[in-house]
């Protein structure tokens, strides 16, 4: 069976869609060299001879209009399939193609190595949806697992853990992660993913996409590694402007729509942050290896505790931990008065990748932070939760 299906009658196009799925992809090509396309999934099997390919690509020279008819079509009567449409990226047009059912834009002008990883991206998100859809229903149900990343003091490292966190879940679960920069005013998750974004949460908060899923996902950013990205805006003002309410709209629709929501927070409790804390799931809570952080979590805690703010399931991380710095695990636990769940071991190669802009998760590292860190992505993987569950119920709660 062919796992890639082209329709278009553009034969040079042809030739190089062949070439990126000969050298890299398993599968291959059946093409319909046509620019009027099928009437719908029937008729187009029909001429296949085949069931439901994987991957959808219309190409070139088929005109817009019947491309968006034809998607909309395939998009009601068959939803898990991967739509790809080979076009210019028009800004005007992208959200008509979104709304039609179009899973992403491939430029006409694409050479074969950027065909290979659109299709690698575009097969992932098929088999994503197909385990979702397979999976029983009380494994399928409610929404997905929001993990907020949070210190009252700043300077610990929690965009770093943030990133690596959202990196690694996209290794269990490709295509299915969004990292949300909290840190309205001053975000570092696109400088920690190396990423340029044309919109940020600004935009995701606009009654446009508040009202609608499909234009909350135009503004999202894809990063290489297969996860979704929404990056504080650039200018610090922009911030006033965002309100706790529209944060929690925003996370509600992102859990609705992504198996993972990954937060990275401001330093301390504003109103944003307790607003993205009662959303939460998952708590991440992290210190460094110093009192002033030690009691500042401690302190941070009692507050949500009094406040009765407390998600499902709690990690504490001890994150740059030294043994040279004079205090134990023992004392750190003491001080915070509550179990360190994971700790990550101060390391120069960690250091180098939030310079590079590159999340050590993202390379293939030997290193005991990085160790540390599969560790924490871990406890996020329904398998670990599922054997953990009874044990973390048991464990000191704040």
């Amino acid at each position: 069976m062919s796992r890639f299906i082209l329709l278009s009658p553009n034969a040079e196009f042809d030739q190089r869609l062949r070439h990126a799925v000969a050298n890299g992809l398993r599968g291959t090509v059946q093409t319909i060299a046509s620019d009027i396309l099928p009437a719908g999934p029937q008729e187009l099997f029909a001429l296949l001879n085949q069931e439901q390919p994987e991957v959808l690509i219309i190409g070139p020279d088929v005109p817009l209009d019947e491309a968006l008819r034809f998607a909309k079509v395939f998009d009601v009567q068959l939803p898990g399939l991967s739509l790809v449409l080979v076009s210019e990226a028009d800004p005007a047009y992208l959200l008509h193609a979104m709304r039609a059912g179009i899973r992403d834009i491939l430029s006409p002008n694409a050479d074969a190595a950027e065909i290979r990883v659109l299709l690698e991206r575009a097969c992932q998100s098929f088999a994503t949806r197909h385990r979702n859809h397979d999976a029983p229903p009380a494994e399928n149900a409610g929404k997905g697992l929001v993990i907020g990343v949070f210190s009252p003091k700043g300077g610990v490292g929690k965009t770093t853990l943030a990133t690596n966190i959202a990196i690694g879940l996209g290794q269990i679960a490709p295509m299915s992660v969004v990292i949300v920069d909290l840190d309205l005013q001053f975000g570092d998750v696109a400088s920690g993913l190396y990423l340029n974004p044309e919109h940020t949460v600004t935009d995701a908060v606009s009654p446009a996409a508040a009202q609608d899923p499909l234009v909350l996902k135009a503004f999202l950013t894809v990063h290489p590694a297969g996860i979704y990205a929404l990056c504080a805006p650039p200018n610090p003002v922009d911030a006033d402007h965002i309100t706790p309410e529209q944060v929690t709209h925003l996370l509600e629709q992102l859990a609705q729509e992504f198996q993972y929501v990954v937060l990275d927070t401001a330093p301390g409790l504003p109103e944003i942050g307790i607003a993205a804390l009662e959303q939460c799931t998952d708590a991440v809570w992290v210190s460094a290896m110093d009192i002033p952080s030690l009691r500042g979590l401690r302190s941070g805690l009692e507050v949500l505790r009094q406040l009765e703010i407390l998600p499902e399931s709690r990690h504490v991380v001890l994150n740059m931990a030294d043994s040279k710095a004079g205090l134990t695990v023992q004392d750190v636990e003491s001080t915070v008065g509550a179990p360190v769940d994971v700790s990550i071991p101060r390391s120069r190669a960690v250091a180098l990748s939030t310079n590079r802009g590159i999340p050590v998760l993202q390379e293939s590292r030997k290193d005991p932070a990085v160790k540390s860190l599969k560790q924490l992505v871990e406890r996020f993987n329904p398998v670990w939760r599922t054997q953990a569950q009874r044990k973390l119920h048991r464990r000191v709660v704040i």
